[in-house]
């Protein structure tokens, strides 16, 4: 058994923010890792010959924390490709091109979508995304779904529909009758507003030459060797007032603090010695990941550059919902065209239930809706793996079910003894995003100090 000042469990961003910030105060770090790898939701691979970024990829100009430490890093970022028109499906099945934020609906509908985002911007500005449980009205809007509120707002359903696109399939991956209206609020209010969900050129601006996995990894690489364990599951925390021991299936490891830097749906696959408060166990009964399949097309060129396309499609009446061009644009010599597309909650249910051959079949399908035919042969086909992801089972991040945010979310960051808590999946700011991950591991090297 060895003595740290802080024992970290998790090597994703959080976890190698705050031990990067420790070791530099000097204190004494360890950092415990379930995988065989840093990163935790992020990845970036070479898969079929092709560089993917499987997790999380993209930068957008409000996310300032992760701005920062990409710049402390010595990272650089490119522009993601947009030029030219985007593709919209409708509720009629009739494909349309566009140009700018606005989707080619009737003018009822659009007026209908600009006052719901006038709406759900006003909602947001009234919140704290560190408190959403002070809204001024998060006791009514915590007790109905986003679907119910949606149907109170406007009799418009494709209005309704594209709405809710951006929070239920788009960002908490679950479907818009799962979560409540707060919790949506909440997702809006953590972008600086709803209109910054809605501008896929805001929220989906920049990546990292090299992928995005190059930060958790140029992370870890500035702490002594020996400082991240990897393949090391923890298994069971012993603790008091004075501190605590971590045991995993290779030796134990004791600290004055232990830093859980996981999600919260990994907390309790811990045993804790004394056991957790009764509300730290009952909440995280009431968290859970959405589900989503990012989908990852290359094909012998990017054929839609040439049809005047930009390859950002949306539709929430298609298999996949959106999708946008995620070629390479940093590697030298490349001519091929890879497609990012996303199908999530129920429809992932329902893909996923298929053989490989039959779900490639149908995203290829729903991807030649939007672009033609020539979406149809890929040189490679490749599905990110969260969803039987041992230390994940889902993406993109965690969320509350109707209800449990007031009830349960003041206790989400609260310490317990030596244990403190912190991963993206409970920002304020940046929730959900690297953003966040990096703020949650600041807060916590701040309370250290």
């Amino acid at each position: 058994m060895t003595d740290f000042d802080v024992v970290v469990v998790g090597a994703g961003v959080t976890g190698l923010t705050v031990a990067n910030r420790l070791h530099a105060a000097g204190k004494s770090v360890i950092v415990l890792e379930a995988r065989d790898r840093v990163g935790g939701r992020l990845l970036t691979e070479d898969i079929e010959g092709v560089r993917l970024e499987v997790g999380g990829q993209w930068v957008s100009p409000d996310q300032t924390a992760l701005l920062a430490l990409i710049d402390e890093l010595g990272l650089e970022m490119y522009s993601r490709y947009r030029a030219g028109e985007s593709v919209y499906i409708g509720a009629d099945g009739v494909r349309r091109t566009f140009e700018g934020e606005k989707f080619p609906v009737s003018a009822t509908t659009e007026a209908e979508m600009a006052r719901l985002t006038d709406e759900l911007d006003r909602l947001a500005a009234a919140m704290n995304p560190l408190r959403p449980w002070e809204h001024p009205d998060a006791d009514e809007l915590d007790r109905i779904s986003f679907a119910t509120w949606l149907a109170a707002q406007t009799d418009d359903a494709e209005a309704r529909d594209n709405i809710g696109l951006y929070i239920g399939p788009a960002m908490l991956t679950k479907p818009a009758h799962s979560f409540s209206a707060l919790s949506a609020v909440l997702m809006a209010a953590s972008a600086g507003g709803f209109s910054n969900l809605v501008d896929a050129d805001f929220i989906l601006d920049r990546r990292v030459v090299g992928g995005l996995q190059r930060v958790p990894l140029a992370l870890a690489d500035r702490l002594p060797d020996g400082t991240v364990h990897l393949s090391e599951a923890v298994t069971k925390i012993e603790w008091d007032d004075d501190g605590g021991t971590v045991f995993t299936g290779r030796g134990s490891y004791s600290g004055r603090k232990i830093v859980m830097a996981v999600p919260p749906t990994l907390v309790s696959r811990v045993q804790y010695i004394p056991a957790l408060p009764p509300v730290q166990a009952q909440m995280r009964q009431h968290i859970s990941f959405g589900l989503v399949v990012k989908l990852h097309i290359t094909y012998d060129t990017p054929f839609w550059r040439a049809q005047g396309l930009s390859g950002t499609a949306f539709s929430p009446y298609a298999l996949v919902h959106e999708a946008y061009d995620n070629t390479n644009e940093d590697v030298d010599g490349e001519t091929r065209g890879t497609l990012v597309g996303f199908v999530s909650d129920v429809k992932a249910d329902s893909i996923l239930s298929l053989d490989p051959d039959t779900r490639k079949k149908a995203v290829l399908d729903s991807l030649a809706a939007y672009y033609g035919p020539e979406a149809l042969t890929p040189v490679a086909y490749y599905e990110s793996p969260w969803m039987a992801d041992e230390w994940t089972v889902g993406a993109f991040g965690t969320s509350f079910d109707i209800g449990s945010l007031t009830r349960y979310g003041r206790h989400l960051r609260q310490e317990v003894g030596p244990l403190s808590f912190a991963s993206s999946d409970i920002a304020g700011l940046g929730f959900q995003h690297v953003d966040g991950a990096i703020r949650m591991g600041e807060e916590i090297f701040s309370r250290y100090e």
